[in-house]
């Protein structure tokens, strides 16, 4: 199996007096099927969770041992596809005149091609000492790199080469 990336999913830990938000980072392998995730024991004691068994099951986190969470874990329900690309480039602005599926297309483009754009987690176009504006387009006039080329002059047949 290999590595084909990584999601970071929030989940939540209920409690009555006050809930606990984690990201985790899952890696996603290829040709694999999964029915769970598991938080690894790394990420429990970055965090200070800690499962005891007495008459329930119950998790605390940190040294408070009075707060005790219930191990159910919920996850923040799924949002549309379009409006999760959109949060990623929060700054972005798009043309009226591209429709939803568009959108999508070009936006899973931006994250795919991320690193031309941009440094890690940074903000595209945001690269130390660099400024620039992202603009596409696809309507008249194209930009001078996207123009044919003048024809090549032709050769007389009266001109040979010695």
């Amino acid at each position: 199996m290999t590595s084909i990336g990584t999601i970071i999913k929030e989940i939540i830990i209920p409690h009555r007096r006050g809930n606990i938000r984690l990201n985790p980072e899952f890696v996603v392998l290829d040709d694999s099927h999964i029915q769970g995730l598991l938080l690894g024991t790394d990420y429990q004691r970055m965090y200070g969770i800690d499962s005891y068994n007495s008459k329930n099951r119950h998790i605390t986190i940190g040294t408070n041992k009075e707060k005790k969470f219930s191990p159910d874990i919920y996850q923040i329900s799924a949002q549309d596809p379009l409006e999760q690309l959109l949060n990623e480039f929060i700054e972005g602005t798009f043309s009226t005149t591209l429709t939803s599926k568009k959108k999508i297309s070009l936006l899973k483009m931006l994250r795919k091609n991320r690193p031309a754009f941009a440094i890690g987690e940074g903000l595209l176009g945001k690269i130390s000492s660099h400024d620039i504006k992202l603009y596409l387009d696809v309507e008249r006039p194209y930009p001078p790199m996207l123009r044919r080329p003048p024809p090549l002059p032709s050769k007389s047949g009266n001109q040979k080469g010695n």
